[in-house]
């Protein structure tokens, strides 16, 4: 069980599947348990599994929902400048072969969940990061990113040195702009004369803002060229970059979605991850596998992970993070303001 700050959010290790390639883009099969339905199809966002962040995190809850209710399922990878059309026939295909649930990964996939929801009706859909789709065979599975971000501020403003972080954005959309303002509200609610820089890589998902390591590791060096001893990034693959830059200059980065301290392909690098704002997709994937499969009664409508639920949290998983206790004290007192309202985080 991957260990938070105060918080606990279910997770599991990662583990390859054979991959072959369909007109959909590539996908992996299992085939474990037997039943009417084939499991659960899983259609991931732009970077793919590989990403040790978002992606991932639904890649192990995934994973686990296989192998704790006896089901298969089929994982399927995004192709490159793909439209929507493209999510379209992913979505049906995995319906038509029989998986439910189908879960799109990330917002991008709200369109396509919408139009493949109401040709099949009878399946449950799923979609990450997106709230838009009111209809009563899809789940909407939201975050308060804005929580753990404001609790990476905090973190980040008690770490600094030369009074100077960084937030670095895959892509300049609402979503993340969820992430900036709770880290900013949080550096200047603890040290008002801390400095955040902001930025983001790209204006839409189709220039690479959450697949491009290099575009994360050039705006990174910027950053700390500048000044930055700490930078947070809600970058998806992007974000490996920062934390490849963040290590080569013994600064520290703050990790995002998975724990990414403890992620293998990361481990070089693990020295310099202080922490990582969780948001528990991983459980979200898993729980509306659960309502489906096991339950027989699917989840609907909006499902939202809170400081509240457990549904968001640090990773405490760095033991120079764990046992600095005047951090922790700090983590604490403003998680406790943020349970009982007496903290409203931003949102923009």
């Amino acid at each position: 069980m991957r260990r938070v700050s105060r918080i606990t959010i279910a997770g599991v290790a990662a583990a390859a599947f054979a991959v072959t390639v369909s007109a959909c883009g590539s996908s992996s099969t299992s085939s474990s348990g037997e039943g009417k339905s084939k499991g659960i199809g899983l259609a991931y966002d732009v970077g793919g599994k590989g990403d040790q962040s978002f992606n991932d995190a639904a890649y192990a809850g995934f994973e686990k929902a296989q192998k704790d209710f006896g089901v298969g399922g089929r994982d399927v990878e995004p192709t490159d400048n793909e439209s929507d059309a493209d999510k379209v026939q992913r979505l049906e295909t995995l319906a038509k072969s029989g998986y439910n649930p189908v879960i799109g990964v990330g917002f991008a996939y709200a369109p396509a969940v919408k139009e493949a929801a109401a040709k099949f009706p009878k399946v449950t859909f799923g979609i990450i990061d997106d709230d838009k789709i009111q209809t009563k065979n899809v789940a909407d599975m939201l975050f308060h990113e804005e929580q753990s971000s404001y609790l990476a501020g905090v973190t980040a403003a008690l770490t600094t040195k030369s009074n100077t972080v960084g937030f670095i954005g895959g892509v300049d959309v609402p979503l993340i702009h969820k992430f900036e303002a709770g880290f900013e509200q949080g550096v200047k609610d603890t040290k008002k004369n801390v400095t955040v820089k902001a930025q983001y890589l790209t204006q839409t998902p189709q220039e690479g803002g959450f697949s491009s390591p290099d575009k994360g590791e050039a705006a990174a060096e910027g950053q700390i060229s500048a000044g930055a001893d700490v930078v947070y990034a809600a970058a998806g693959l992007s974000g490996q970059g920062v934390i490849k830059a963040a290590a080569t200059h013994k600064v520290w980065a703050i990790g995002v979605d998975s724990d990414q301290y403890n992620q293998a392909a990361l481990s070089k690098y693990k020295n310099y991850i202080l922490t990582s704002a969780l948001k528990n997709v991983e459980g979200a994937v898993y729980d509306l596998a659960k309502s489906v499969v096991k339950d027989k009664k699917p989840l609907s409508g909006d499902v939202r992970g809170s400081l509240n639920n457990g549904g968001v949290g640090l990773a405490d998983s760095n033991p120079v993070f764990k046992n600095n206790a005047a951090l922790q004290a700090a983590l604490k007192k403003a998680e406790a303001g943020i349970k009982d309202g007496s903290i409203t985080v931003k949102t923009s």
